[in-house]
């Protein structure tokens, strides 16, 4: 079963989402270039504006020198061509943006691209290129490529697919990123790509590389109950503020493994929405850490199992796939 992204980003480095107008729109009243966070986009089906267009009348319009987070929305035909153009585009003009702290790439609803339909490419340069860029997030796992880079100004990093690649998985896990408070990954499905395997995982697991980490996100996985044993016993645990294993299959007998490896109760968040957990079990996490004051997070949302009629096998699904 897929679900889409419903939602635009509303806000990025804790700056409200602002959309630069279209090509037939006003753009003599624009607000301060530093207090919004500007999303450019173009469209998916018969776009009257290329992307790279978009960007050209941004940085004739703005002064990009006051600019600290940018999106990339839509491009055209991005259900089958990727963003290099516009990576390249933004490479060029990085000295018009010494400001710039925040980046995300591929901003889509569903409406516009599904999230496993979204074409990605090497997104590296964009890190490599931006020194000084604090957070970044990426949407859309196809083509998806990111190398084992060192970056010591990152703090958040973000990485929504419906199936995240191995070798993307192990970039991350071999880089150096000693200022990284956030990593939140959606892992996904097989069928859209998923096909990392904790032994991937487990350097992002050990902390060796992340001593700034307090936010870790390993969540929309089909193997939610793995993930979650292996956190278990997982040594950057100890320094987390907030653990998220949400948006997956994640049943009784991962919560379990999960409640009997180290304690948790250290923790200000344990986020576990979109769950397949039984009542006995979900009481026993509150008790267990509610009582302690730790926010958990149990909303089932839109869980959902089917049940084949011929064989009574349960199909579970994870929050976000196609």
């Amino acid at each position: 079963m897929s679900r889409q992204i419903r939602d635009h980003l509303h806000t990025l480095y804790r700056l409200p989402a602002y959309d630069f107008p279209g090509p037939d729109e006003d753009t003599t009243d624009l607000p301060d270039p530093e207090a919004h966070a500007w999303r450019l986009t173009s469209d998916t089906y018969d776009a009257d504006e290329e992307w790279t267009e978009a960007f050209a009348r941004f940085c004739a319009a703005v002064d990009t020198t006051r600019v600290r987070a940018l999106i990339v929305g839509a491009w055209k035909d991005s259900y089958e061509e990727d963003p290099t153009p516009i990576i390249e585009a933004l490479l060029a003009a990085r000295d018009r943006f010494p400001a710039l702290r925040a980046l995300f790439l591929g901003d889509m609803v569903g409406e516009e691209c599904e999230i496993s339909w979204i074409t990605q490419t090497d997104v590296t340069p964009l890190l490599t290129g931006f020194p000084h860029l604090e957070e970044f997030g990426v949407r859309g796992g196809t083509g998806l490529e990111l190398e084992a880079v060192s970056h010591t100004a990152l703090r958040r990093l973000v990485v929504e697919t419906g199936g995240l690649g191995a070798e993307v998985v192990r970039g991350i896990a071999a880089s150096d990123l000693p200022a990284l408070e956030h990593l939140d990954l959606w892992l996904g499905i097989s069928e859209y790509g998923g096909d990392s395997e904790i032994a991937d995982l487990e350097p992002i697991l050990s902390g060796a590389r992340l001593p700034s980490l307090r936010h870790l996100g390993l969540r929309d996985s089909e193997t939610q109950d793995a993930v979650a044993a292996a956190v278990a016993a997982a040594p950057v645990v100890a320094r987390l503020e907030v653990l998220d294993l949400s948006m997956g299959i994640l049943t009784d007998e991962g919560a379990t493994a999960l409640l009997g490896g180290q304690p948790l109760t250290h923790l200000k968040k344990l986020d576990l929405h979109h769950h397949y957990l039984t009542e006995p079990l979900q009481d026993r996490i509150r008790k267990t850490l509610e009582t302690e004051g730790v926010e958990v997070d149990l909303d089932r949302g839109d869980a959902e199992e089917d049940t084949d009629e011929d064989d009574g096998t349960v199909w579970r699904f994870v929050a976000v796939g196609e």
